[in-house]
């Protein structure tokens, strides 16, 4: 059964959408393949998540876009082709022979062991330093994942501080409204009243 929602998107699926899209991105996938895994996980079609990317979110991460794009291609200059164990053979018994030659020694059993010994110490520790990196690509995504989180709910506590202040405008003005009522009325009370002189004498207050 294919996805048919039509309801409203949600501040989550917003969010969802730009980490996925984001994502796809920054490892050299295709917007459409963020769509399709986007659709599958919200149970809409990927045509709708890709107006809803173009036609609203993309907007709101120009910034995780462009940034994006920088570690797509930092991830390319570290990306290393395999090479075949066999492939590297030759270069190594090239290059106990060599050290042997230049140490004036012959290339012994002994020797390659030891050569390789060497080699594979070094490979350990480029493999700790590959460790080290997946460790770190995946804390910077996570702390992404947390950017975009914020950023967000930064645009709503925006958005819910502006209404806030439109309402507080508009109890200022019908306060101001009323306070200018009673003063007028207070005016054209003063203004009905009038004093006169009684038969004894006295001031006596008389409504006009």
């Amino acid at each position: 059964m294919s996805p048919t929602r039509q309801d409203a998107w949600s501040q989550d699926e917003d969010l969802l959408l730009a980490e996925v899209v984001l994502r796809h991105i920054r490892e050299g996938g295709t917007q459409l393949q963020a769509f399709e895994e986007v659709g599958k996980q919200l149970s809409r079609t990927a045509a709708a998540c890709g107006f809803r990317w173009n036609s609203y979110v993309r907007k709101q991460y120009k910034s995780g876009i462009e940034l994006a794009k920088k570690q797509r291609k930092e991830l390319k200059k570290q990306e290393v082709p395999n090479e075949e164990p066999y492939q590297n053979e030759p270069v190594i018994l090239e290059q106990v022979q060599t050290k042997a030659v230049n140490e004036g020694e012959r290339i012994t059993f002994s020797a390659v062991i030891h050569f390789l010994e060497s080699l594979n110490k070094q490979a350990e520790g480029s493999s700790g330093m590959e460790e080290e990196r997946k460790k770190s690509v995946e804390k910077i995504k996570e702390l992404e994942k947390k950017t975009y989180y914020l950023a967000a709910e930064n645009e709503r506590l925006s958005k819910n501080l502006k209404a806030i202040e439109e309402d507080y405008r508009s109890l200022i003005e019908i306060m101001e409204r009323a306070r200018k009522m009673v003063v007028l009325q207070d005016e054209d009370r003063q203004q009905k009243v009038k004093f006169q002189m009684d038969k004894n004498g006295n001031l006596e207050r008389v409504e006009k």
